[in-house]
């Protein structure tokens, strides 16, 4: 089978792109690993809402239903791109996960984990971070024998209850789950630095409002950036209330683990019995390691999405891609946007 174009994942990202490409005239074959065209919402914390109104959360040319003013549960979003998905003029293959993407010719090889192959003259990367768990190195715990997981594998907290539990980081989700496990366990939020917060309503406007009116949101900062800053967390004013009454407590993180404890800069030690890594995704690009296309740490040569190696490549839904908001609900459709228009071009040449 030969496509013109072949976007790789299923999420927001790889759905932002097929849109996008299909007003450019473009058919895609967009490919999806898992058995439904949602990417990673379906696994995300039970208890995960959107940080930005539904008014900021949608893809091109289908606005989120309901209250534009909600915050939307995990579930909506499932739904919400389920439903855009379905209303696509393209070919979506779900179970197709990439193994390897090969340079041939002029164009690319793909080959999928079941063995088959297609060829296309492009290709959009767009399967996103939640693959690629970021797991860092810290002092003694390839040795701690409690429990260890990322947030990708945390769900809800009862499993936890009654225990002592660490979770290490200071976005968004680590301030969430922590506040949430708190409910039923001691927690400790383990950070490097004091958290920082966003005040999530300005004026009586959110924050996402402010964002959009200023141009802050679609500055294209991303260049500028070899490394992602962590943003502060948004806060209605729950979790500042949440840490002023330690639940969870906030400390600098642990100097030392091993067995079952850790050992804090006091130089206190004390038994844990799990530790959550809220510490955030890398890009999830092993398919595109044969071709020369990312640095030693993984991540993509691009400028703006596009490939600095190959022209007929391009990627879309990286953190900080062009802007503060490239790797959103709000934002990927601009970046898609781009990348289906230069794609076009190249192919119309």
């Amino acid at each position: 089978m030969e496509a013109e174009v072949v976007v790789i994942g299923g999420g927001q990202s790889g759905l932002a792109t097929a849109y996008a490409l299909r007003r450019e005239g473009v058919t895609p074959v967009l490919l999806e690993a898992a058995d439904r065209p949602a990417g990673s919402w379906p696994h995300y914390y039970d208890s995960l809402t959107l940080f930005s109104p539904a008014r900021y959360s949608s893809l091109p040319g289908m606005p989120f239903g309901g209250d534009p003013d909600r915050y939307p549960h995990r579930d909506e979003v499932v739904d919400y791109l389920t439903a855009y998905a379905a209303r696509l003029d393209a070919g979506i293959r779900t179970g197709a996960r990439v193994a390897e993407v090969s340079a041939e010719g002029e164009g690319f090889g793909i080959t999928l984990q079941d063995g088959s192959r297609l060829a296309a003259r492009a290709v959009v990367a767009a399967s996103g971070t939640f693959g690629n768990p970021y797991r860092p190195a810290l002092p003694g715990l390839e040795n701690f024998t409690g429990t260890v997981l990322h947030a990708a594998d945390y769900r809800t907290p009862e499993p936890f209850a009654g225990q002592r539990v660490i979770v290490i980081g200071a976005g968004n989700s680590a301030v969430q789950i922590a506040a949430e496990l708190a409910t039923v366990a001691r927690v400790t939020l383990a950070t490097r630095a004091p958290v920082r917060f966003a005040r999530q309503h300005l004026l009586g406007r959110d924050l996402h409002f402010w964002l959009t009116v200023t141009g802050l949101d679609t500055a294209p900062l991303g260049r500028l950036l070899r490394t992602p800053p962590t943003q502060p967390v948004l806060d209605d004013g729950r979790y500042r209330s949440a840490l002023d009454v330690d639940a969870p407590d906030r400390r600098a993180l642990f100097t030392e683990a091993g067995d079952g404890k850790v050992t804090w800069a006091d130089g206190t030690t004390e038994q844990v019995d799990a530790i959550v890594l809220a510490t955030g995704y890398r890009p999830d690009l092993p398919y595109l390691a044969g071709l020369g296309v990312l640095d030693a740490a993984g991540r993509p040569l691009h400028r703006d999405g596009a490939s600095l190696t190959h022209p007929l490549l391009a990627y879309v839904g990286l953190e900080w891609q062009r802007s503060l908001s490239s790797n959103s609900l709000r934002g990927v459709g601009r970046d898609a946007a781009r990348a289906a228009r230069r794609l076009a071009a190249r192919l119309r040449r």
